[in-house]
């Protein structure tokens, strides 16, 4: 049986936010002290700085220094309340949004619906290749990735087959948009630089880092000047970039990919594949527009919307950073950042009385990647910036995005740390962290057949997995 709707006591407009990335974040806290309730869902406890993910898995950050808790965040901000669950249904026509935790229901009444549930890896159809290479969109995904990385030096310490030692030192990156070269220069750093003569029976400078990536070259958004300083830079760390290349197979074993001039085909042995190709907005947005006439998602699963970022015919619900489409953003913080901001101001201005609503104008303050150490690669406008004078640059504004003067202070010290000496204190990995996500997958299969679910796996179904209705045991 359904649960009845509720909503916040007192009768005021009440805004309903979707996820508590940079958007839904600053659409929240720019509402702060507008005459609205304000509840802000999200499937985790924390808001996560995404763009810092890499450096995780890689061992120069910890989680929690990129990751603080919502509550945390938002705890004077009294008009917020923060609910943690999954959202599985949207009645668009009721304004009802149904979301849980366990099996547990939350079941909303709204008045404004901000969607900004962001993005979620693609593996272009080929949705087997995340067995064995995952992305990195979350927390858990850096601690598994960060888990595989360790393991495969671990696993090559102990192997006498010298085959087997080649494809335990041989690590594979798919994509090489800004995620994919960050990774590659970390963990060419990490070879190289930080478990050098940490091992007695391998030499970690043998690994092998391959960078794999349709496009003619690194870093496309960035223009072909800095791509190709970039891949300059990712050679010299020993680094080896294939562009034209689509990869057309993963396994347990290795990859396959496909050179798009020649039609040659190439499979390499390898113990540690990490997918940072492509992006796919959250199922919520398709779910959205399947309930609204002459409104369809595109194959990325983004929504158009119009100036205002709201839904044509439903200027209730709006849409914000990697879910929507308009006027061809790109997936970035600062588009989520400033598109909250604009949403919430139209919110704030129409409980006001100010039914004014102006398009939304992207404020474009450039783009970075971090390559290695004293080296990034800046493009502000037609500007362009490589070498340590980026590096400086991309510290700067990575530290001011980070929420928290403890965040801020312990990153900062860190970078300092990491640029001076070749130790890393972040490298902890367990088994869990290792086989958790798959063996989670195994566990939902298991399950499925006999017609039964366990809370660990309801907890971890993902929207666009559909509303689970198996029996639940505790």
């Amino acid at each position: 049986m359904a649960s009845t709707p509720t909503r916040p006591a007192g009768g005021r407009h009440h805004v309903v936010i979707v996820g508590a990335g940079f958007g839904g974040l600053f659409a929240a806290k720019r509402l702060a002290d507008a005459d609205v309730d304000v509840t802000i869902i999200d499937r985790t406890n924390h808001h996560l700085f995404q763009p810092l993910l890499y450096q995780v898995a890689t061992g120069v950050l910890s989680s929690g220094e990129i990751a603080p808790t919502i509550r945390q965040i938002l705890r004077k901000q009294k008009n917020t309340r923060v609910v943690k669950a999954e959202v599985r249904d949207i009645d668009v026509p009721s304004k009802v949004i149904t979301a849980d935790l366990g099996g547990r229901e939350v079941v909303l009444q709204y008045d404004s619906l901000i969607l900004a549930a962001g993005a979620g890896q693609s593996y272009f159809g080929n949705d087997q290749f995340a067995e064995f290479a995952p992305g990195m969109k979350s927390i858990d995904d850096a601690l598994e990735i960060r888990a595989r990385i360790t393991g495969a030096f671990e696993r090559a310490e102990i192997t006498d087959d010298p085959e087997e030692k080649k494809r335990l030192l041989t690590f594979v990156i798919v994509g090489a948009g800004p995620t994919g070269v960050e990774l590659a220069g970390q963990v060419a750093e990490m070879a190289h630089r930080t478990l050098n003569n940490e091992f007695r029976d391998i030499d970690t400078n043998s690994a092998r880092i391959l960078l794999v990536d349709g496009s003619p070259q690194v870093l496309p958004p960035f223009g072909k000047n800095l791509g190709k300083k970039a891949q300059k830079r990712l050679e010299k760390l020993g680094v080896e970039v294939i562009p034209n290349s689509l990869v057309t197979n993963v396994d347990q074993h290795g990859v396959t990919w496909k050179n798009m001039k020649t039609e040659e085909e190439t499979t390499v042995g390898s113990y540690c594949k990490i997918w940072s190709a492509g992006v796919s907005a959250s199922p919520l947005g398709k779910m959205v527009t399947d309930q609204i006439d002459g409104v369809d998602a595109d194959r990325a699963g983004r929504v158009p919307v119009g100036g205002d970022l709201a839904i044509e015919g439903h200027k209730e619900i709006f849409v914000i950073g990697d879910m929507m489409s308009y006027n061809r953003l790109p997936g970035l913080a600062q588009v989520a950042i400033q598109g909250g901001e604009h949403v919430a101001d139209i919110i704030r201005g129409e409980v006001e009385g100010t039914n004014a609503r102006p398009d939304f104008n992207y404020h474009d303050k450039g783009t970075m990647a971090i390559v290695s150490r004293f080296y990034a690669v800046v493009k502000i406008g037609d500007r362009e910036i490589a070498g340590v004078l980026g590096w400086f640059m991309w510290l700067a504004v990575h530290l001011m995005f980070l929420v928290g003067f403890r965040n801020r202070f312990v990153s900062a010290y860190s970078w300092g740390l990491n640029s001076l000496s070749p130790n890393r204190w972040h490298l902890v990995a367990t088994r869990q962290q290792l086989h958790g996500r798959n063996t989670l997958h195994r566990l939902r299969e298991l399950e499925d057949e006999k017609g039964i679910r366990s809370v660990m796996v309801r907890d971890n179904l993902k929207v666009g997995e559909g509303r689970d209705t198996k029996p639940t045991t505790d």
